[in-house]
């Protein structure tokens, strides 16, 4: 009896979860096959930058590295061996051309040009009245001669003392920024002594080297910007003086130009970027280069049509870091698609993003 009381109560227990089950089972399976019955809904066209290609100018540049030198540069010495009796130059200041920097003793000089100039006054008093004595036919045109040529060469002998004491003052040779002094007074000078530098640093010089195949593009007159780390801008300089012939282990032609350095901001020795334009053109048909995809035989890119994504065959011409001009493929007016391209296929519909104006560059 008790075991038929266990069974009744299990049996009841599992018909009651059933009627429970059996409105979800019911719910399910018509909404699976109400979802099943829904269309699927269409995705939205792709979103697009575009380009709109304008005539604008092109150039393609050249880098070259380049060094600056001074205009004029020369290390002050003296010629005369001596000691340094006094300095009149101070470090870093401007000189005129002529102003005296360093002045050597010239005591000895000075005594030794007095002992002459004292024989000069005899010897021309001697020749005057020898002169006087031979055009009264009292003397000899020998003795005359021996006389005057006495005098002249105490003439030479005083010049050359005094072009010797004309080189115990060290001048500036040319205007210009005087460097690090040295010596100091009291210092023995000898030819080879390095006293200081003496640089004229406006203008300055640009030196450059540019390709052989390009070489022949330039000549005097012909302007090149550069950039010095540290300085910002670019600066300008024209082409002076060009080498005659090519560097054999470079296959350069090197070039000089003139900058103007008002400022004295450029030093000499520094490092330049110099930036050559080999080519420009006034009106190219020019696109991001990122639009240009390479393929086996040519190069093309997507252009858009009526809505719509369309590749075309282009020739480029000259390319900058960000630029390419394409030669031939465009026109003025069409949208060159600049984004997106992997997913592209010809006749796929496209939207351009709200933020690609058309007359502005977009941002890649």
């Amino acid at each position: 009896m008790p075991r038929l009381r266990r069974g009744l109560f299990w049996g009841l227990l599992l018909l009651a979860l059933a009627a429970l089950a059996t409105p979800k089972l019911l719910h399910t399976g018509r909404g699976r096959a109400g979802a099943a019955a829904a269309p699927a809904e269409k995705p939205p066209p792709p979103e697009v930058r575009v380009h709109v290609v304008r005539p604008e100018p092109l150039a393609e540049t050249l880098t070259s590295p380049g060094t600056l030198v001074a205009n004029e540069r020369v290390e002050v010495v003296s010629e005369n061996a001596g000691l340094v009796r006094h300095i009149a130059l101070e470090e870093g200041a401007r000189v005129a051309s002529g102003d005296l920097l360093v002045k050597i003793d010239d005591r000895e000089l000075s005594t030794e040009r007095d002992r002459i100039v004292a024989r000069l006054e005899l010897a021309e008093r001697q020749a005057t009245r020898q002169r006087e004595l031979h055009e009264q036919g009292l003397i000899s045109d020998d003795e005359l001669e021996i006389a005057t040529t006495e005098a002249d060469a105490l003439r030479a002998e005083l010049a050359q003392v005094e072009v010797r004491l004309a080189k115990t003052e060290i001048r500036a040779p040319f205007a210009g920024i005087v460097g690090l002094r040295r010596v100091s007074e009291g210092a023995f000078l000898s030819p080879q002594t390095r006293i200081a530098t003496l640089v004229q640093t406006d203008p300055m010089k640009l030196e450059f080297a540019v390709p052989e195949r390009y070489a022949g593009r330039f000549r005097p007159g012909v302007e090149v910007t550069f950039r010095i780390e540290g300085i910002d801008g670019e600066r300008r300089a024209s082409i002076y003086a060009i080498e005659p012939s090519v560097d054999p282990a470079t296959r350069t032609v090197t070039m000089r130009a003139t900058s103007p350095n008002r400022d004295g901001r450029l030093l000499p020795g520094a490092f330049a970027d110099v930036l050559i334009a080999v080519r420009e053109v006034e009106e190219a048909l020019a696109v991001p280069s990122i639009a240009v995809i390479p393929e086996l035989g040519g190069k093309k890119l997507w252009v858009l049509e009526n809505g719509a994504a369309q590749s075309r065959q282009v020739e480029t011409g000259i390319r900058t870091g960000d630029r390419v001009e394409i030669t031939r493929g465009l026109t003025t007016g069409d949208a060159v698609i600049v984004t997106g391209l992997q997913i592209l296929r010809p006749g796929l519909a496209v939207t351009v993003a709200p933020e690609a104006a058309p007359d502005t560059p977009p941002t890649l």
